[in-house]
């Protein structure tokens, strides 16, 4: 039976995966590339054709968290069987636990993971927002013209509104011991969720 390679894809994600596993084990610090070679079981010069250093490496898994995150958000938005609002509000919870359950197995070491990322981080941090921000201005959108929701200051100023109310929950800004309890940010989530759409109905 032939066996189907790895395509550039398929390898590209089994090295993100491989790195994901490390920093729950190693950390960013002590992770070197030949631990990641070996745990994706392949050669450095192959981690070098898709990545140029260790700091794109993990840089690159975080923009696969979002990458992640505007896939739920855009499934939510796209259900018909929820009224806008609740689909709204459903996507707010979802862009912190989609990023929670991402890091799920390395939260113990996200601060010293972007301790040591941060300028470039920041430097692709604005893109993230923008791109969360215009997914929640689409549906934003729809609500205005259904008649359910009112975004006086124009739906894409109202998004960032809204992740800006929301940010203080995702992971970067939690600690150690809040990120293990998932489930009371959720909930914290869709508190602070149904808030800013109470806020946003069409009375």
């Amino acid at each position: 039976m032939a066996i189907t390679p790895y395509t550039a894809v398929d390898t590209r994600d089994v090295i993100l995966d491989a790195v994901e596993r490390l920093l729950g084990r190693f950390g960013y610090q002590k992770m070197t590339m030949d631990d990641i070679a070996r745990e994706a079981g392949v050669g450095r010069r192959t981690i070098y054709l898709h990545f140029p250093g260790k700091e794109e490496v993990a840089l690159c898994s975080i923009d696969r968290v979002v990458e992640r995150v505007l896939a739920r958000l855009r499934e939510i938005a796209a259900r018909e069987d929820l009224p806008t609002p609740g689909r709204v509000e459903k996507m707010l919870v979802a862009r912190i636990t989609t990023r929670i359950d991402s890091v799920r197995d390395y939260h113990g070491s996200l601060d010293s993971l972007f301790e040591a990322l941060r300028p470039a981080y920041m430097r692709r941090r604005g893109g993230y927002f923008e791109a969360e921000s215009r997914v929640f201005a689409d549906i934003l959108e729809e609500g205005c013209r259904d008649g359910t929701l009112d975004c006086p200051d124009g739906a894409l100023v109202t998004a960032r509104t809204m992740l800006i109310a929301t940010n203080a929950l995702l992971p970067y800004s939690l600690s150690v011991r809040e990120l293990g309890e998932r489930e009371e940010i959720a909930a914290r989530a869709e508190r602070v969720a149904h808030l800013l759409l109470t806020g946003l109905m069409r009375r």
